[in-house]
């Protein structure tokens, strides 16, 4: 390679329309997943503190808000349910409601917009009243017992119209009877989007609020949620995920694990998605709030971020604010 001053690397930064030309990566309206939470308490919204511009919608804002989705051109919406904390329980039993709150929530946004996905998160913790993913006893999560529940929540939802089931509690080997259980009920394409590569992570917290589980929770996450110090282990989790059945696959939180979505999208060829989950999502509002960064630049630099490092979408509760940037 020629060096200075016959190569000069900044030729090509000179003018905008050669910095669009050579331009690597390129973020669009289709790499973007709505999250939204959806609550059987709000009416029609209720603020989420921790998360500004972020609300709990009731069924009619749901559907409000598919419509507007639908009209951005976003492709699907994840969703995340807050309930009343009088119907939850040790088991999380309203997650096996048939008509519960995340049923109705899939009905409104199919009937509000048809062309937009339904996503739907598989896990205890929003139902429990202990906060965790699964069912307990005596302090200690069960596998097994855990997974055959979540099989039924799974089913529920497919039932409802679900498109993507996304089980997100790090259970062994959910995957599989989640696969089988669609199967035999007759659901062949419904998808599942594993989140493989899900962090025991402190950027949660706003989440937890969102949902109502943060107060409740009962110590941490770490006997099933992975160490954020590993990687290798991260690429076992989507090896066996995938032999079980996965469709697509998700790394959990985000920005501090591009790492992870590079080597995954890179190891496998895959769909690999990633989330910009709520603590992410609120360290940026409040920076930009105080005046202290540009918000939209860094919202729009750091979905730029997930492309680069190979991730397919994005989940992310920036979805409305950057279609609208970029359509």
């Amino acid at each position: 390679m020629s060096t200075f001053p016959a190569t000069r690397l900044r030729r090509l930064r000179q003018a905008d329309w050669s910095r669009r030309l050579v331009q690597e990566n390129v973020l669009t309206v289709n790499d973007l997943i709505w999250a939204v939470v959806v609550s059987d308490t709000a009416d029609p919204t209720e603020p989420v503190a921790a998360m500004p511009g972020v609300e709990r919608l009731g069924l009619k804002a749901l559907a409000d808000a598919a419509r507007r989705a639908e009209q951005l051109g976003i492709p699907a919406m994840a969703i995340f349910p807050h309930i009343d904390p009088e119907k939850k329980d040790a088991d999380g039993s309203e997650a096996l409601n048939p008509d519960g709150l995340v049923p109705k929530a899939i009905k409104t946004i199919k009937d509000a917009a048809p062309n937009v996905g339904v996503i739907c998160d598989v896990a205890l913790d929003p139902f429990t009243i202990h906060g965790h993913d699964g069912v307990m006893k005596d302090g200690i999560i069960l596998n097994d017992e855990t997974v055959n529940r979540l099989t039924r929540q799974a089913l529920i939802q497919a039932q409802a119209g679900c498109d993507v089931i996304a089980p997100s509690d790090m259970m062994d080997g959910r995957i599989g009877a989640t696969r089988e259980a669609l199967e035999m009920e007759g659901f062949t394409d419904t998808m599942i989007l594993s989140y493989a590569a899900k962090y025991a992570s402190g950027f949660y917290g706003p989440y937890r609020e969102a949902i109502g589980s943060g107060a409740v929770l009962q110590g941490d996450k770490k006997t099933y949620q992975m160490d954020p110090a590993n990687t290798e282990e991260a690429l076992r989790e989507v090896a066996m995920d995938l032999e079980e059945g996965a469709d697509m696959v998700m790394v959990k939180p985000g920005l501090p694990y591009l790492d992870i979505v590079r080597r995954i999208s890179e190891a496998f060829g895959v769909p690999t998605f990633a989330f910009q989950v709520s603590g992410e999502y609120a360290m940026i509002q409040a920076a930009a709030a105080n005046g202290w960064i540009d918000g939209d630049r860094v919202m729009m630099e750091s979905l730029t971020a997930f492309k680069r490092a190979g991730a397919a979408g994005i989940i992310t509760y920036f979805a409305p604010k950057a279609a609208e940037i970029l359509t």
